[in-house]
């Protein structure tokens, strides 16, 4: 099934974040500007390591850093809207994890906006890329969908 073909639903993602829009993220057309989207990704993701896979974002000698993202954009969000982030992973290789996020304003079942968003696991200070930890391995793999 093509990627369009999908209907993306709120049982296609498999962990939740809720994340307040402020004043400051809309633009002067009225609704929440673009580039603070990929923010809400970022947050929604980051939030699910530090939360659940055990990520300690100062001292972990293993971190993810993001290599590739893009958004679809389905409908506005407008300030004061609260947005209920939920993620999924895509695909889990060695040293790299593909996530999805689906951003949906609270209480609405249509899609805001879809993102793909890429981390690649590497080893803090030499910036090599290293096997992805266990303990993050697991519960990157409690996100897949076909589980």
């Amino acid at each position: 099934m093509s990627e369009a073909a999908v209907t993306e639903t709120r049982d296609r993602f498999r962990w939740w974040l809720e994340i307040p829009t402020r004043w400051m993220d809309n633009d002067v057309y009225g609704h929440v500007n673009n580039v603070q989207y990929y923010s809400y990704f970022d947050t929604a993701v980051n939030s699910h390591l530090i939360r659940e896979a055990g990520l300690d974002i100062h001292n972990s000698p293993v971190i993810g850093l993001v290599v590739e993202t893009r958004c679809q954009f389905k409908k506005s969000l407008v300030f004061p809207d609260v947005v209920e982030a939920g993620i999924r992973v895509e695909k889990i290789g060695r040293s790299s994890v593909v996530y999805n996020v689906g951003l949906f304003r609270a209480g609405d079942d249509e899609i805001a906006a879809l993102g793909h968003f890429v981390h690649v696991y590497v080893e803090r200070e030499s910036q090599t890329p290293v096997p992805i930890p266990e303990r993050m391995r697991a519960a990157m793999e409690s996100l897949l969908l076909d589980r």
